[in-house]
């Protein structure tokens, strides 16, 4: 048994915090682990976290998209979309975890930083200033039509592999939240009179 170096001091538990804390990462990101009993071979779950890490990445721009635009809304419809942009960033909030928490589960890692987002994401930046409404809601809509055909495309593929909780997520989750927040949008650029209908031949008659 070896015994203590006398000049060494015995260690012991101390209230001062440890700060400024730097090692290397304890996993790579691009890897997954090995120790999780899913049935899926490693091939596989590096594909998987591949495309639902390109996945969360434009969820995220969606999301945060959708917070800009309820910051930056103006107009006579302000109140009413005001609230649906909030609405719909706290459902891609939702989303943001669930994909994040399904590449964690494949064993890989989730990209997580604001520069990584912007690196990876395939949706279009805004400028900073303010937009007009139809032009806001354009590009939400070209967004989410994005993530839709990345949604189809990851869940063939995930059942084409076996993955079938992959696949659960980006039919169940991803792909019907983007469909449904896709009609309400598109429903505010039909171009309807605000105060005076429309007088149709038949109505004349």
């Amino acid at each position: 048994m070896s015994k203590r170096n006398a000049s060494t001091p015995p260690s012991r538990v101390s209230a001062q915090p440890r700060i400024h804390q730097r090692a290397g990462a304890i996993q790579e990101y691009g890897t997954v682990t090995h120790a999780l009993p899913l049935e899926l071979e490693e091939p596989i779950r590096l594909e998987m976290t591949e495309k639902l890490n390109q996945l969360l990445a434009d969820t995220m721009t969606l999301r945060d998209l959708y917070k800009k635009s309820h910051w930056q809304v103006a107009g006579p419809t302000f109140y009413q979309l005001h609230l649906l942009f909030d609405k719909h960033f706290g459902e891609q909030s939702e989303l943001v975890d669930t994909i994040a928490e399904r590449i964690q589960l494949l064993g890989g890692l989730s990209i997580a930083m604001a520069h990584d987002v912007a690196e990876l994401t395939r949706i279009e930046r805004p400028p900073r200033g303010r937009e007009e409404v139809p032009v806001q809601l354009s590009r939400l809509l070209d967004a989410h039509q994005l993530i839709i055909g990345e949604s189809r495309e990851l869940a063939e593929r995930a059942s084409k592999l076996g993955d079938d909780g992959t696949n659960d997520l980006a039919v169940s989750d991803v792909l019907r939240t983007n469909e449904l927040q896709s009609w309400f949008v598109s429903e505010h650029l039909v171009n309807m009179p605000l105060v005076e209908a429309v007088q149709t031949s038949a109505a004349a008659d």
